[in-house]
């Protein structure tokens, strides 16, 4: 499913410099093949922003190339930005409004640094939960990672997350536990999945309110799971979108934190992410480090290259699958008028017609 470069955007460059094919306005005008308008709400921190939006344009644009998709990114106030930052988001995103008027058939929603110790207080809880109350309406899906996950599963089913009192993050081994869904039909049964968070959603808080859980881990949890109606919100709490060095990248930000005194302790490894070999020669430069710390000198370089020359990516082509799975679902349902969620005949509360054939956790309420 090519992408369409609406703007200039330098996320499409980078994509297409990849090898990944990004269609001009123009030719994509003289395609006879059916768009599909997907929504990007980006609410990482300025770091991380355009990460952020390759690495989710990567797994749309990487599934089944029978749509062209239109890309639109957006974000929402209570975020706070530098000004290179919000000269990128003038120049490149859209106003929710605009989101708002024109529809989308499809919305995926990103992850977010906190600084309070519940959600609620946070500034952009407002705006994201007026999100959240107009896709419910108006979005035929919307994907919600991490962060996102845990906000909407709290404002639509009463469920705040629980600090772990740890950092759980590394990439871990999950299994497939709903192989009917569609979701997950086609995908290995077993396959790799990064996370990096400080809180969780259990199981048993999912399903006690009528949440699916398609994917877990008996390491890491819940990683993905759907609403009651088995599409309308899907839920991941890991991050397959991750690139092969996004943990590393996180990992040395942790270390350099602690060199400049703003964490005590020297950050451990990412749990099954870095091979004896490197973990061996980390663990040493950490020693280093904590030297440097002592005696007032500057941090020891990192050996980058040769430390992202031996990472392995053991999660990409899972995710790829399930985003086009994703896409394919969507593309089923959807209406072709992109500002209403569903085709005309498809049962709101069963779009999939699946939800008497897979297993009946226990039923809560909904907003």
């Amino acid at each position: 499913m090519p992408l369409v470069a609406l703007t200039d955007l330098p996320t499409f460059r980078r994509l297409s410099d990849e090898g990944q094919e990004v269609l001009s306005v123009e030719r994509a005008r003289h395609q006879d093949i059916r768009e599909m308008h997907i929504g990007l709400l980006n609410m990482m921190p300025d770091a991380a922003l355009e990460a952020t939006e390759r690495q989710f344009y990567r797994l749309v644009g990487a599934a089944n190339p029978i749509v062209q998709f239109h890309m639109h990114p957006f974000t929402i106030s209570g975020l706070s930005r530098s000004a290179e930052a919000q000269a990128h988001i003038d120049r490149y995103y859209e106003s929710f409004e605009k989101i708002r008027d024109e529809g989308l058939d499809g919305l995926i929603i990103s992850g977010a640094n906190v600084t309070h110790a519940h959600l609620q207080q946070e500034p952009f809880w407002q705006p994201l939960t007026e999100v959240f109350d107009w896709a419910r309406q108006n979005v035929t899906s919307t994907i919600c990672s991490c962060l996102a996950t845990h906000a909407l599963i709290q404002y639509g089913y009463g469920i705040e997350r629980t600090h772990l009192g740890f950092k759980r993050w590394g990439v871990y081994s999950h299994r497939v536990v709903e192989p009917l869904h569609p979701l997950v039909s086609t995908i290995n049964t077993r396959f790799d999945v990064p996370h990096s968070r400080f809180n969780e959603i259990f199981r048993e808080d999912m399903e006690r309110v009528g949440l699916r859980v398609l994917v877990e881990s008996g390491e890491a949890g819940v990683h993905l799971a759907v609403s009651e109606d088995l599409v309308r919100v899907v839920f991941f709490q890991g991050h397959p979108e991750y690139d092969t060095i996004s943990l590393f990248k996180e990992y040395k930000r942790e270390v350099m934190r602690y060199h400049l005194g703003e964490r005590e302790d020297y950050p451990p490894l990412p749990e099954h992410y870095f091979n004896l070999d490197l973990s061996d020669w980390l663990n040493r430069y950490g020693q280093k480090a904590r030297q440097a710390r002592r005696e007032s000198l500057p941090l020891p370089e990192f050996e980058e290259q040769s430390v992202v020359s031996h990472l392995d990516n053991t999660w990409r082509d899972t995710a790829k699958a399930v985003f086009n799975n994703w896409l394919g679902l969507i593309y089923q349902v959807t209406d072709q008028d992109r500002r209403k969620p569903l085709m005309k005949r498809v049962d709101p509360n069963d779009p999939l017609a699946l939800v008497g054939k897979l297993r009946h956790p226990e039923v809560g309420g909904v907003k």
